[in-house]
């Protein structure tokens, strides 16, 4: 009796293994970059405007899967289809030297995409190097590039444009219109970063690293180049598409990209004195520039949005 007591007792009356608390999740590490990406993408408006702007940069790297038929092309253009409306056959119809206009506007995204991506690349470069160097150093260094950029500044971009293209030799391709508005447009960035930079440099964890014996260089490029470019990414995102105004103004004005080569400008400029009789010669490459301005306007207003935590 008792062993079977004492058995009973000694059996177990229930699980006894040690219970392990749930594992706490990893806490997500907040931060700037890490808060705006979850932004952006919830955000529809930046959706739109980046599956705009991945189409047109497809089109204008590789034009040839949109279309069969090619400018280049010595049959290209028949005066017998000379301003003919759009049909199933030829969505956009033909211009007045009987080119297919859907074809000129597949190929004439890649001049005008080029001005707007290169001039944005070397105005962020040279003007965010610029008022880096400027912003960190201060001083002399400081006021000379101030003094100078206010040069720049008071010239427009389209007038400046216009002086500076008239007299280049070598003008009339989508690299010297690059050139001319980037040499015009890098004073904004200057100003941008130089104030991001000095609102940062003097915050308490630049003057730690500082403390612990951190160099200029590590200092600049590991802690203040990533809280002050912010604000410079958006600018240049939202310029992206001023710029591809401003060449398509200039070339319809015939100082920027020349024939042979192809741009909305150019096709917006040969169509003008034919729009009453034939308004889809106009209506098609400014319908498509509108749409490519709108694309990166709104593409830099969400990031915008999304870097800037005031508007959270």
């Amino acid at each position: 009796m008792s062993d079977t007591i004492t058995k009973g007792a000694e059996a177990p009356s229930g699980d006894n293994t040690p219970k392990t608390s749930p594992e706490k999740k990893p806490e997500r590490v907040a931060s700037l970059w890490s808060d705006a990406i979850r932004d952006l993408r919830r955000n529809p408006v930046f959706i739109i405007g980046a599956v705009l702007v991945f189409c047109l940069l497809v089109i204008s790297a590789v034009p040839g899967l949109f279309t069969d038929g090619s400018p280049t092309d010595g049959n290209a253009c028949d005066l017998a289809n000379s301003l003919q409306r759009p049909s199933a056959e030829h969505w956009f119809g033909f211009d007045v030297q009987g080119c297919d206009i859907y074809t000129r506007t597949v190929w004439g995204a890649r001049n005008s995409i080029i001005v707007g991506v290169l001039t944005t690349a070397l105005v962020t470069v040279v003007g965010g190097l610029l008022g880096l160097w400027a912003g960190w150093k201060g001083g002399a260094i400081d006021s000379v590039l101030s003094r100078f950029t206010e040069i720049f500044f008071s010239i427009p971009l389209l007038l400046g444009g216009m002086l500076i293209m008239s007299m280049l030799p070598w003008a009339g391709n989508a690299l010297s219109v690059s050139l001319v508005m980037a040499v015009l447009g890098w004073p904004q960035i200057f100003r941008i970063m130089r104030a991001s930079v000095l609102a940062n440099k003097n915050n308490d964890y630049v003057m730690a690293a500082r403390a612990l014996g951190a160099g200029s260089g590590r200092i600049t490029f590991r802690h203040i180049v990533p809280n002050a470019v912010a604000p410079v990414i958006v600018v240049s995102a939202i310029s992206l598409g001023v710029y591809i105004g401003a060449e398509a103004a200039l070339s319809y004005l015939g100082i920027g990209v020349q024939p042979p080569q192809i741009s909305w400008g150019l096709m917006i400029s040969d169509a003008q004195a034919r729009f009453l009789d034939a308004p889809h010669v106009l209506l098609f490459p400014a319908a498509v520039l509108s749409v490519t301005v709108l694309a990166f306007i709104m593409l830099g207003d969400a990031v915008r949005d999304a870097l800037d935590p005031k508007l959270r």
